[in-house]
């Protein structure tokens, strides 16, 4: 493949202009933001703001904006920067326009349509190379060009330098793993588990209690992370303990911000189906694939205990105590 000259990201929103104003600062490169709302287009175009965003960052001017898909025909990379669930209806329809030889990379963090990771969903009707990108990134220090990690997880030696090549001497720092099903999985359990911890936080103000929790939490991740196919190796990548943590103890994460909410005793029941946050929505999906798959529900307890709340009429005063009396059973010598 060629040096790379042209991107795309589809997709301006926190994440998609964040990440065009890193790569932006590579002259060679000609970055352009995709998107269907004309007036971030407009913006973006003419007053070098996307204001809808991020109001106070005056953008690289070199960063272009567009509402045409044929755009993506002269694309070499595409970076999928929209919300998860219209990622693989969205790329069904730009999908004629992209370049037979362009890589996709997935930064969506939750389930496709179909309640497959996104990337096994863009594979079964797309021929091009497809990857994922995770980790620990909050946007607005990405833009701010703070340095961050994040996991490429690709099945192509190839693409692993692309995207090393891409984003070298960036603010950007990569890890590289053949495990794309394990990363994607993990961007998923880090946000239910996020909520986890922010329950706990909200009883207790005790870092004790918080890392016990966020111990046995991380171990139950790397419990349904086998039981999904993945690698437990990539639990110590950026998109395994670094994610996690950023998105459990930060509370910027939205997620453990619900989970604040939830222990505070404000998620009644004439909110409850407003919540349409990753972690809510993929804790059901998870867990019905594991009852599924005959895993017993004392191998995902606090999984299982979590999604009761959202069922309704859950006593949250119980929530602590519930998970603290179930726990994987020990494990010693052969690290399974």
């Amino acid at each position: 493949m060629p040096p790379l000259s042209h991107i795309v990201i589809a997709g301006a929103g926190t994440i998609g202009t964040a990440l065009a104003q890193v790569l932006a600062d590579k002259a060679h490169l000609l970055i352009t933001l995709l998107s269907v709302e004309t007036e971030v287009v407009a913006d973006i175009n003419q007053n070098h703001i996307n204001t809808a965003y991020f109001p106070q960052i005056r953008l690289n001017e070199r960063i272009k904006a567009t509402t045409d898909p044929a755009i993506l025909q002269t694309a070499q990379v595409v970076f999928l920067a929209v919300p998860s669930v219209v990622v693989v209806p969205y790329v069904k329809e730009i999908s004629h326009y992209i370049k037979s030889d362009a890589i996709l990379v997935n930064l969506a963090k939750g389930f496709g349509g179909k309640q497959e990771t996104i990337v096994k969903e863009l594979s079964d009707f797309v021929t091009n190379p497809v990857c994922t990108l995770m980790g620990p990134t909050f946007a607005r220090e990405l833009i701010h060009r703070i340095p961050t990690a994040m996991t490429v997880g690709a099945d192509e030696e190839g693409v692993f330098r692309q995207m090393a090549d891409l984003f070298e001497q960036t603010t950007i720092h990569l890890d590289y793993t053949h495990d794309v099903k394990g990363v994607e999985i993990l961007s998923i359990l880090k946000n239910i588990y996020a909520i986890t911890i922010g329950i706990v936080d909200a009883h207790f103000d005790s870092p004790n209690l918080r890392f016990l929790v966020f111990t046995r939490a991380f171990n139950e991740m790397r419990h349904i992370l086998k039981k999904f196919g993945g690698r437990q190796e990539t639990m110590f990548r950026y998109c395994g303990i670094g994610d996690f943590g950023l998105t459990a103890l930060n509370d910027l994460s939205r997620n453990r911000t619900l989970g604040l909410l939830i222990g505070k005793g404000f998620f009644t029941e004439d909110i409850s189906g407003k919540v349409v946050l990753e972690g809510r929505i993929a804790a059901g999906i998870v867990s019905e694939h594991l009852k599924a798959m005959n895993v017993p529900e004392t191998e995902f307890a606090m999984l299982n205990e979590l999604t009761k709340i959202f069922v309704g009429g859950y006593d949250i005063k119980k929530f602590v105590p519930n998970i603290l009396s179930n726990e994987l059973p020990p494990v010693a010598g052969n690290g399974r």
